[in-house]
């Protein structure tokens, strides 16, 4: 399958940047605690007679979808950069997790049902605000779960974005409605506005049985110094506040788990 590009932002060349500056520190630690127990405990609640096929769409290197595959699942993963699935090769090869993997360097909008088929979960983390038609991305994903799937899907939330150039005051940044001059490499182009989001949800038939904020705490303390001299008791003050209101709503990122309706 040949990479579809248009539509979506490509990280080759950047994959271990990525790598090292999102998931090497405090900051993707969050993420992957947060997410990590949302997964958890929608796995507790599925049949464990048999592995799930499980699409990690936009997966980069795998980072939620490798622990996955560690517990026996099928990982599809598929990516628009050949420089994040070949670190993902690498490192599920590091883990001896390479064969329960398979690789798509393609976008996600190129997946058909009748190619791939279809799936009991997908994972879809920080790719919603690098695609510019975001409605149209959601409905490739609803065809290609099976009915009664869950999608795990986290976005970057753009009142979070908005509620912390508030605080830092950066009211030139919010004057400018959150535009930038000068795109940053790592800042996402089409920030999401839940409502938004979940309006798109609700009309493909998706049904929200999990919320979480992600970052509603750590981007928002005033002493940097703190949050790395103290990243596990960060990391529990996020995950005991991610669920909870109006915590999560502020969250840098926001992660939902939604149901396909047979």
């Amino acid at each position: 399958m040949q990479p579809n590009t248009h539509l979506n932002t490509n990280f080759d060349s950047k994959a271990q940047a990525f790598a090292r500056n999102i998931y090497g520190t405090t900051k993707g630690r969050i993420r992957v605690a947060v997410v990590q127990r949302d997964l958890d405990e929608l796995l507790a609640t599925l049949p464990t007679n048999k592995p799930l096929r499980i699409l990690d769409a936009g997966g980069g290197f795998g980072p939620l979808s490798q622990p996955l595959a560690e517990l026996g699942h099928q990982v599809v993963l598929c990516d628009v950069s050949g420089d994040m699935l070949a670190l993902a090769r690498e490192q599920a090869r590091g883990k001896g997790i390479l064969s329960q993997f398979s690789f798509i360097h393609g976008s996600i909008q190129s997946l058909t049902a009748a190619e791939v088929g279809q799936f009991d979960i997908i994972l879809c983390h920080a790719v919603l605000e690098w695609v510019e038609d975001q409605a149209h991305l959601l409905a490739c994903l609803h065809a290609l779960l099976v009915d009664d799937g869950h999608l795990s899907l986290m976005f970057y939330n753009r009142d979070g974005l908005l509620y912390h150039s508030l605080v830092m005051g950066h009211f030139d940044y919010v004057y400018a409605d959150l535009v930038k001059k000068r795109r940053q490499k790592l800042t996402p182009a089409w920030p999401c506005r839940p409502p938004q989001v979940y309006g798109w949800l609700h009309d493909l038939g998706f049904v929200i049985t999990s919320r979480s904020g992600v970052r509603v705490i750590h981007d928002y303390m005033v002493e940097k110094q703190f949050r790395a001299e103290h990243a596990d008791e960060v990391i529990a003050m996020e995950l005991a506040h991610a669920k909870q209101e109006p915590f999560m709503h502020l969250g840098r990122y926001m992660h939902v788990v939604v149901k396909k309706s047979a």
